[in-house]
């Protein structure tokens, strides 16, 4: 396959690259990203690596000091509680609407976003990308148009989020999707809004435990430029 060089081209290929490792914690929070390391790795000039470790800070997924150097976003522990705290408030909401506004098509979309993640049950990590596209699609059929432009920003954070409690068993959760796409088919909002809650509480403990893991209670990123590197804590998922 011929690789486009093109300047745009190759650094959507630098942000699609570095955003799949960040998302999928192949590198840890707090890591330092080097733009000479990362350009002779993928291959390109430095500025590329520039533009798209932009893009990235623009998603919340690196801190760029200026003249210093970029990290991994330190997710810390509390940011975790954040972001579920987000997720209770608005897919859950998101839920609610679903089970009283959905139509035929959009329970064909949904339908179909969940069979495409059973075709995947032996992958966790595609399994976990399908798992947050079920997500997405909920809001998207909710059909409030504000909920989808405040989630928008935040759908990188939250892959990272799923991709940290990808050992929680994507499969269960799943099987968690396909028991609140019935509820919502069968529009009860009651059992769907239920249904919703649990499954994102099922995972909150757990997952803050993984992020206690992975990252600091604080990471400086002034000082954290100044390592050479951060060597990743686990290698489970290289």
């Amino acid at each position: 396959m011929t690789i486009d060089r093109k300047p745009d081209s190759l650094r959507d290929l630098v942000y699609r690259t570095l955003k799949r490792r960040i998302i999928e914690v192949r590198v840890p929070p707090g890591h330092r990203l080097i733009e000479r390391d990362l350009a002779t790795e993928l291959d390109v000039s430095r500025i590329p690596v520039r533009e798209a470790l932009r893009l990235l800070s623009a998603e919340g997924l690196v801190v760029i000091v200026p003249g210093r150097g970029t990290i991994v976003s330190p997710f810390t522990p509390r940011d975790v509680r954040d972001l579920f705290d987000v997720r209770t408030g608005v897919e859950v909401l998101a839920t609610r609407l679903a089970a009283e506004r959905a139509t035929e098509d959009d329970l064909a979309r949904l339908r179909e976003l969940l069979a495409v993640a059973r075709r995947h049950t032996d992958d966790p990590h595609r399994l976990t990308e399908h798992n947050a596209d079920f997500h997405n699609e909920l809001v998207a059929v909710s059909g409030n148009r504000l909920l989808e432009t405040l989630m928008r920003p935040l759908d990188s954070r939250l892959r990272w989020l799923f991709h940290l409690a990808v050992e929680l068993d994507p499969v269960a959760q799943c099987r968690e999707h396909e028991t609140i796409y019935r509820a919502i088919a069968a529009h009860d909002v009651e059992e769907a809004t239920r249904l919703a809650a649990q499954h994102i509480e099922n995972s909150r403990g757990p997952t803050l435990a993984m992020a206690a893991q992975w990252s600091e209670s604080e990471i400086d990123p002034e000082k954290a430029v100044h390592t050479r590197r951060r060597t990743p804590r686990d290698d489970r998922n290289r």
